[in-house]
């Protein structure tokens, strides 16, 4: 029980560390489209970011894939910036169940899985290949965890400025997304070219 608490605490913090910005910008990004009323929708999207991150992260956990940490960095940014051009461009949350950002979700989060690698992979020294799936498991759990944390705060900050303020969703929207799309568009030069 000491380990599984270990390595879940090692998840929360990796995923709520100021200084791992990029992905807690993404979460919020990915996320400012919705609004507290939509969380299904938003679980299922958090949901289909952790197994795309879960996927690389055990590749990469195993040695079974070897990524490149610049490109991951500058990869990073770029599902920022084109998840906050999508919402953008988007406008609103649709309400159908089908929707083009669950995959998104899923595929950028390989990406960030990526970018978990080597933090986890330095965790895991020592031990074996066969002996690596309970601390696999109980990080994920973790960043799901600190996910669920960042997204339940946001929704929460949204819910009081909107009726507080009564600030337009779309309006929140397009704040949050372009915020996060300034941001990352820093991240991106400084991976090419102050990197």
């Amino acid at each position: 029980m000491d380990q599984f608490l270990f390595y879940l605490e090692q998840g929360i913090n990796h995923i709520t560390d100021l200084n791992g910005l990029d992905h807690m910008v993404f979460i919020i990004t990915l996320c400012a489209v919705y609004t507290l009323r939509q969380w299904k929708q938003i679980l299922i999207l958090i949901t289909a970011f952790t197994l795309g991150h879960t996927s690389t992260l055990a590749l990469a956990g195993l040695n079974i894939i070897s990524v490149n940490q610049k490109l991951v960095e500058t990869l990073i940014p770029v599902t920022i910036l084109l998840t906050s051009i999508y919402n953008i461009v988007k406008k609103s949350a649709p309400d159908k169940k089908f929707q083009i950002n669950y995959f998104l979700a899923l595929f950028f989060g390989l990406i960030h899985g990526m970018g978990f690698s080597n933090f986890f992979r330095a965790m895991m020294m020592g031990i074996s290949d066969d002996s690596i799936v309970f601390p696999l498991f109980s990080f994920n759990v973790g960043i799901e965890v600190g996910q669920l944390i960042i997204v339940s705060l946001f929704l929460i900050a949204n819910l009081i400025l909107s009726t507080l303020f009564t600030i337009k969703h779309r309006d929140w929207n397009l704040v949050i997304s372009g915020a996060g799309g300034g941001i990352a568009a820093t991240m991106i030069i400084k991976a090419l070219f102050l990197g």
